[in-house]
């Protein structure tokens, strides 16, 4: 019989498959290692961790907070399974991972290319951070379009980025079809996986290096701000190297009590994805019986719905969020401000996964670092009302205050 390979496995069977890890006198949650520093028990072990080879996986032990720590190192042990990935780390933000992903992979005279529909600070970072201070160009595309991405390439590109779900018009991106891509041009191929966990593991599809927003539906409350970087085992290591590692020398460290807060959350993650994206669907559904301009990937009408059939999980359904395009910008701030402050169908607020709604006009909020002929590229209208559908209240009671604002503000009759 053939080896068992656990790629083959589902995210929550190779999460449930990872050791558990009790706490120190024995408690079924892992403890919280909140030291700065780690003791070396023998003085010549400490050079051979600084020159890099010994570590917690070689024989040797924990150095520096900013270097491992247990416990952030438990959750990117974690997440790694969840992705399908050989290893992770997690820093304090998605910005943090996303940029550490990049700079270990980039160097000074390198091109990206990348999506033309990113979240605003990704896009801030390839458009004009790593230009001016790193000499590391982007070319944006349409990711869509496989042959865009491909007539983009040069000798110089070593990295294609993009979103598995496009924020914010949830466009899907056909991972095979630019993994090929990427890999016949010796670059890498980078998602970034925030919107869709569980749903689509980009690895299994080509991805070399999956990068997270913590903050988002992993952690699930709003309350931290937190990023990761999955990949290879020689990659995440390279990250951490005591000379060139950018998470190691740029510092964007996690604090180890909000790696266990996360970590604690990571088991109820597939009980909250499967309600978030149930009840878009649901909403989804209705919205488009009713007329309303909605943009959801469960439906039909949507262009990339047989997309994510093809790289989904049935099972964890198309995502927890849905736009709608209100036509102006004042008419989506006003409705907005009908079902927040009339209603109290959910708040007007940026980020997303939260348990209750989260809404944001995409165009003013965040992708308002896109400069116009950007964000019109795009394809996001001054309307467009983002929607990360929470899981409070009832369906019915939470239809009835959508309908009801709805047609208060003229989008239904």
């Amino acid at each position: 019989m053939p080896e068992h390979d656990e790629r083959d496995e589902a995210p929550i069977e190779r999460l449930a498959s990872l050791r558990h890890e009790f706490g120190e006198h024995g408690g079924v949650n892992m403890s919280i290692e909140a030291s700065t520093t780690f003791t070396v028990m023998e003085a010549g072990t400490m050079p051979e961790i600084f020159q890099g080879r010994l570590g917690p996986d070689e024989g040797g032990c924990f150095l520096y907070g900013r270097h491992f720590n247990p416990t952030v190192y438990v959750l990117g042990r974690q997440l790694a399974a969840l992705e399908g990935a050989e290893a992770g780390y997690c820093a304090a933000s998605g910005l943090g991972a996303i940029g550490a992903a990049l700079l270990g992979l980039l160097d000074q005279g390198d091109h990206v290319v990348a999506s033309d529909t990113l979240y605003g600070g990704t896009w801030a970072m390839l458009a004009e951070f790593l230009p001016r201070k790193c000499g590391i160009t982007t070319t944006f595309v349409d990711a869509t379009d496989p042959e865009a991405v491909r007539n983009a390439m040069t000798d110089r590109t070593k990295v294609v980025y993009v979103e598995s779900l496009a924020n914010p018009t949830l466009r899907v991106t056909d991972l095979p079809a630019i993994a090929s891509i990427a890999h016949g041009h010796d670059a890498k191929l980078v998602v970034d996986n925030t919107f869709t966990p569980l749903a689509i593991s980009p690895i299994e599809h080509g991805a070399d290096v999956v990068v997270h927003s913590l903050t988002k539906f992993v952690n699930g409350a709003s309350d931290f701000i937190a990023g990761a970087v999955l990949g290879t085992g020689e990659f995440i290591g390279s990250l951490m190297d005591l000379h060139t590692g950018p998470l190691m020398i740029l510092g964007p460290t996690m604090d180890p009590q909000v790696a266990h807060s996360i970590s604690l959350r990571i088991p109820h993650l597939p009980l909250r994805m499967k309600e978030h994206a149930g009840r878009a669907m649901e909403f989804a559904a209705r919205l488009d019986a009713a007329g309303v301009p909605v943009s959801y990937p469960g439906l039909p009408s949507h262009p990339d719905h047989e997309v994510f059939k093809r790289l989904g999980r049935e099972e964890f359904g198309f995502g927890g969020l849905l736009t709608i395009d209100a036509g102006t910008r004042e008419r989506a701030e006003t409705l907005m401000e009908v079902l927040q402050n009339r209603e109290g169908f959910g708040f007007m607020a940026v980020s997303l996964g939260y348990f209750d709604t989260l809404m944001s006009c995409s165009a003013s909020s965040t992708s308002s670092e896109m400069d116009e002929q950007s964000i019109s590229a795009a394809g996001i209208s001054p309307g467009l009302l983002r929607m990360s559908i929470g899981y409070t209240g009832s369906i019915e009671q939470r239809w009835e205050q959508l309908d009801r604002s709805l047609r208060r503000c003229g989008l239904v009759s």
